[in-house]
């Protein structure tokens, strides 16, 4: 009597590394997007502390190429600063990992202590131009209503 080959194993196999690739670039494409839109908001961030940074040396008869570049470099903060913020958002301040020897550990998140050096750059750099940092304006739920 010939027997049936069961093949319901593999393709269960197989349907659970497709769905898994799947999931993945679900993931994937998902942090892309973010990626974008991250990009966008910080494009925007620094033009509009570029302009108010410039207006700010202006207004004080300060001119030069001299500057343009701390202003650059402020600006390059800033992004970092955003990036690291997104990280920190995104990870939190300890992840968790998996050693060597298989057993899992928390760490602490690299971006926190660099966001602390990144302000810090940023606080100096305003002290060295005789600025001071860009009013963001009130947050979502802040206002000057007098209720």
């Amino acid at each position: 009597m010939a027997t049936k080959k069961k093949t319901s194993k593999p393709t269960t196999k197989k349907e659970k590394e497709l769905q898994q690739m799947v999931e993945n670039l679900e993931e994937n494409m998902r942090r892309i997007e973010e990626e974008k839109q991250l990009e966008e908001e910080i494009k925007d961030k620094k033009q509009a502390i570029k302009e108010d940074l410039q207006s700010q040396l202006i207004s004080q008869n300060k001119f030069g190429k001299q500057f343009d570049d701390m202003i650059d470099d402020y600006l390059y903060f800033v992004e970092l600063k955003e990036r690291l913020q997104h990280d920190i958002d995104i990870n939190g301040i300890r992840y968790k990992t998996t050693g060597g020897n298989g057993f899992t550990t928390y760490k602490p998140n690299e971006s926190h202590e660099r966001l602390l050096k990144t302000n810090g750059q940023m606080l100096t750099i305003l002290e060295k131009l005789d600025l001071k940092a860009p009013d963001e304006g009130p947050k979502e739920g802040e206002g000057d209503d007098l209720l």
